[in-house]
């Protein structure tokens, strides 16, 4: 059999993805979760709890494949249902690897083996009649049912008995069997393959070029089907997939000590972060009387919102996010940068004023060009403060064109000073104008936890130059955390019971510094 490699990618990038079911907010379930205290303390937490600490558990080698398996299973089934353009993709090795070396070699030898062969005289027909069967099975296997008329055909045509014979006798037609194959491939593709067909149709009579080409297609058509069939089924999964999901995880957690230690860390720091500002509130005299304890959904949601601020270099995701950890990572990045987008704007109107407002053309241009500066600012390289720097020389040079042209005068050299200081101020993370954008963002996100069934909230003061932006990336979060409380609500309800109601809550060192800044720019 030929070696071939594929894997599983999002058939489109995520960056920039807008597909109508990353966008839709479903109401949340609680899952264990609705707001009660006596609910959490219920039996529904109690059959799907978080392992507890046992003895060693002894590793087996088919454990650990089951494991994997499970494993695999669990991230296929999350991405059909979370990502609407996921699709299964062939693999395309970088150009030089050793992979790619490897492959290339094992191909390039298996095809002048039947090179060879077949220009022997008299010609010999055993990789030739190898690649007839393994054709034969690959067009059985992707045939749907009730097609039985087109698998005897098959069966019949490509009957491998009656073949070798003819290959004993030399009186075997090599090429009328190659046509009807690619007939018969013309006739189970899907019409996005129809002009590789016709490509096949006029390919060369060389026959190792002719079965190059039939294996390439016959590939492109596996992943059609695949990916057909993915689609068939994500709808179907849409409502069993959060019951699937979770006891996937749960089966992986099995029985392994501290195997929720970093969500357990994750949701105590949050806890511990609700009760330190109750208890300055109550300090600074706000509060008239001792303040309830927070309850389990808002304390969930304070956890969900230090998602968007989660310092990778410092821990791990919590164990119940790690499949979307990739998703959070661009989340992140992609508010980071509006962030300090709208930063840089509300500083060049609050400096220069009247003559820079209410033009969309300006604005436009001034976003696109600062974001094109910042763009790539989550890298570990990227230097903030001389990206600032060139963000300033490029909207002064923006301004003085757009004044000049409008019969302005042009910033004064102390005017442009004043607004490249200020604007490269916003590397510092005490600067005002950078925590006004970051609390506004974490007000806007707090009303989305709060009430996720409704998409359209209304913009906090200050951020409506990134306000398209903010909406897109605040739908496609909520999504994730639905689906996220759907499947690790009885997990996430048996963590909090311990917390608030036991007397020995879990001890866990919170992986997370508790006064991590929101959503910081660099």
């Amino acid at each position: 059999m030929r070696p071939k490699i594929f894997h599983l990618q999002p058939k489109m990038p995520l960056n920039d993805e807008r597909p109508g079911g990353e966008d839709r907010v479903d109401e949340p379930s609680t899952s264990g979760l609705d707001g009660s205290r006596e609910s959490i303390a219920g039996d529904h937490a109690a059959k799907s709890r978080s392992p507890s600490a046992g003895p060693p558990k002894t590793f087996t080698v088919d454990g650990v494949n089951e494991s994997t398996r499970d494993l695999f299973n669990l991230r296929f089934a999350h991405e059909i249902i979370v990502n609407p353009s996921f699709h299964l993709q062939p693999d395309l090795l970088p150009q030089g690897s050793l992979w790619k070396m490897v492959k290339d070699n094992l191909h390039k030898a298996y095809w002048d083996i039947l090179e060879s062969e077949l220009n022997d005289d008299p010609p010999e027909y055993g990789q030739a009649i190898r690649l007839l069967e393994e054709v034969r099975e690959i067009l059985l296997s992707m045939l749907r049912p009730g097609t039985n008329w087109m698998r005897a055909q098959i069966t019949e045509v490509l009957d491998m008995d009656m073949i070798r014979q003819q290959a004993d006798n030399d009186a075997v037609d090599i090429q009328g069997l190659a046509s009807y194959i690619i007939t018969i491939m013309g006739q189970m593709c899907s019409q996005v393959r129809d002009k590789d067909i016709e490509k096949l149709r006029q390919s060369p009579d060389n026959m190792v070029t002719r079965f190059k080409e039939i294996f390439r297609v016959l590939d492109l058509m596996k992943v059609d089907i695949v990916n057909f069939t993915i689609d068939d089924l994500r709808p179907v999964l849409m409502s069993p997939g959060v019951d699937f999901e979770r006891a996937t995880f749960h089966r992986i957690l099995g029985d392994k000590p501290g195997a929720l230690e970093i969500t357990t860390a994750w949701i105590k720091s949050a806890l511990e972060e609700l009760s330190s500002s109750n208890t300055k509130e109550q300090c600074d005299g706000q509060e008239k009387g001792p303040r309830p304890p927070p309850g389990p959904f808002q304390l969930l949601n304070a956890a969900f919102l230090r998602i968007l601020t989660w310092d990778y270099k410092k821990s791990a995701l919590p164990e119940t996010w790690m499949q979307d950890e990739k998703r959070l990572r661009e989340i992140q990045c992609q508010l980071r940068q509006g962030q300090a987008v709208n930063a840089v704007l509300l500083i060049i109107y609050s400096t220069v004023g009247g003559p820079v407002q209410g033009l969309p053309s300006l604005s436009f241009r001034l976003m696109w060009n600062i974001s094109v500066l910042l763009e790539g600012m989550h890298s570990p390289d990227f230097n903030l403060e001389k990206a600032l720097e060139s963000v300033s020389a490029q909207i002064c040079c923006d301004l003085n064109k757009s004044l000049t042209e409008r019969d302005y005068p042009a910033l004064t050299p102390a005017l442009q000073a004043t607004l490249t200081g200020q604007i490269c101020s916003i590397a510092q993370k005490d600067n005002p104008i950078r925590t006004l954008v970051e609390d506004r963002v974490q007000q806007y996100f707090t009303a989305l936890l709060c009430d996720p069934k409704s998409q359209v909230k209304p913009i906090p003061a200050g951020l409506t130059p990134i306000q398209i932006e903010l909406a897109s990336i605040g739908a496609k979060f909520i999504s994730l955390v639905n689906h996220n409380r759907r499947v690790y609500g009885p997990f996430y309800a048996d963590i909090i019971k311990k917390l608030m109601f036991s007397s020995s809550p879990p001890a866990a060192n919170p992986a997370q510094d508790t006064t991590q800044d929101p959503v910081s720019f660099k």
